[in-house]
């Protein structure tokens, strides 16, 4: 059956919008209608080569839709179940899974180098991670699908899959940021504002959103931040004047830049944890001193998938959906459709663009 597809011709290329024949589901797979797809800085990641996927490929890592077809051997789901699409399904026996560290799946990304599609032409195409949700249909490994619980939007729900469970679970699993304690959030895009949003609901007492655009400050401030500081030289110096001259008890670095990092723990209290969530490439050094490390007696740490497991943390996110304490739609700066994605794409790296849902 074809389908329409933003496709990733090679690394570094312009994506293209075009057919594929996506294949029915074979057995321990599904096939998902898309209802929309985020798009944000890990899929830029992906088409420019800071992370590697084989190529040409469908991109696409979060996304949300309904079940058309299963193959033999699925069964939870059918037909009709609306689902959130989990990029990162973890295989329960390699060494990390039987730790209960579910998100550093040694074998989570497997699917990746297969091929699951073609083009018009028969060129092979893989499913970026996993997933592929840039595109009208796609086929997954039924690990790969979550039911999606009753009370959140379809559309909305995409976000789900990678963007607010990355957020929430920095700030509840990786930093575990404690009632009254104060948090900074360095680059609030879409999973910076999730992370903002956690921090509110896990009851921070203040809440500091850090960008360098003065144009998401109320954004940030809609979703919970106490105080907006534009990222500059001083940026760890105005948080530490935020806090008494001790700077938070977290921060949360969204950006994956080394400035940003570096600045992230600067702002860190003595004793405090810094975790790092953004994405950065092998060009982006750190650099630490012996001395500070000892002194400081920070904790600096990387956070995967913000440390979550889909399947436990999905059900919790959707209550504080259906109970008003978690906004999906404030997370969103754009909404296009599938042909805007390459659009998209330009703006994010002019340094123009957010986060925007795909709808289609």
């Amino acid at each position: 059956m074809a389908v329409r597809a933003a496709v990733l011709p090679a690394v570094g290329a312009p994506l293209e919008i075009t057919g594929i024949e996506l294949p029915e589901p074979g057995p321990g797979q599904v096939r998902v209608r898309l209802a929309a797809a985020g798009v944000c800085h890990s899929d830029l990641s992906l088409s420019n080569g800071t992370m590697r996927v084989p190529v040409p490929a469908v991109l696409g890592h979060e996304g949300a839709g309904t079940v058309v077809a299963v193959g033999e051997g699925v069964t939870h789901v059918s037909p009709g179940t609306q689902v959130v699409l989990n990029w990162a399904p973890s295989c329960g026996s390699c060494h990390a899974c039987t730790l209960g560290e579910v998100w550093l799946c040694a074998n989570a990304l497997g699917g990746a180098a297969d091929v699951y599609a073609r083009t018009a032409d028969g060129t092979a195409l893989h499913p970026g991670l996993n997933v592929a949700a840039f595109a009208e249909e796609t086929v997954v490994a039924a690990s790969c699908v979550l039911p999606l619980p009753e009370g959140v939007p379809l559309a909305d729900a995409a976000l789900l899959g990678c963007a607010v469970l990355t957020g929430y679970g920095a700030v509840h699993h990786a930093a575990r940021v404690r009632e009254g304690e104060t948090v900074a959030v360095f680059g609030v895009g879409g999973v910076g504002l999730a992370t903002v949003q956690s921090a509110r609901i896990a009851g921070a007492s203040r809440v500091i959103a850090v960008d360098v655009s003065p144009g998401k400050e109320e954004l940030a401030r809609a979703a919970g931040a106490t105080d907006y500081v534009l990222a500059s030289d001083t940026t760890a110096r105005e948080i530490r004047a935020l806090t008494g001259k001790q700077g938070v008890d977290v921060s949360v670095e969204c950006a994956g830049r080394a400035v940003s990092i570096r600045a992230a723990w600067d702002a860190t209290r003595r004793g405090g944890r810094t975790t790092v969530v953004g994405i950065g490439g092998k060009e982006e050094q750190v650099t630490f001193n012996a001395l500070e490390i000892f002194h400081w007696g920070r904790t600096l740490s990387g956070c995967v998938y913000g440390n979550t497991d889909p399947a436990r943390d999905l059900p919790v996110l959707a209550a504080h959906v259906r109970e008003g304490r978690l906004d999906l739609s404030a997370l969103v700066t754009e909404r296009i459709g599938l042909e805007g994605i390459p659009a998209a794409f330009e703006n994010m790296l002019a340094g123009k663009g957010g986060r925007a849902l795909v709808l289609f």
